[in-house]
């Protein structure tokens, strides 16, 4: 049986946040950074380095707010409330 420490429930702006978020495919993510890395890609061969590495770093964020969107799916916030 799951307990919930009453004092640790998400905030209204995470709430918020996390309906919005709920409703997003999960795999628009997974585009997302597979797009940032072939846009840092085309940058890199045009020769634009920075730029290049900038656009790339999105990748992982991509990611991460990806796995962020599945939890939520899955997991909701205070689940047990």
């Amino acid at each position: 049986m799951e307990t919930q420490n009453q004092e640790h429930k998400e905030g209204k702006v995470a709430s918020a946040i996390e309906e919005q978020t709920a409703k997003l495919p999960s795999d628009i993510f997974l585009w997302a950074s597979l797009a940032s890395m072939g846009v840092s890609l085309t940058l890199k061969c045009l020769g634009r380095r920075h730029n290049a590495l900038f656009v790339g770093q999105w990748a992982a964020p991509f990611l991460l707010l990806g796995i962020y969107n599945k939890i939520v799916k899955t997991e909701g916030h205070d689940r047990n409330s």
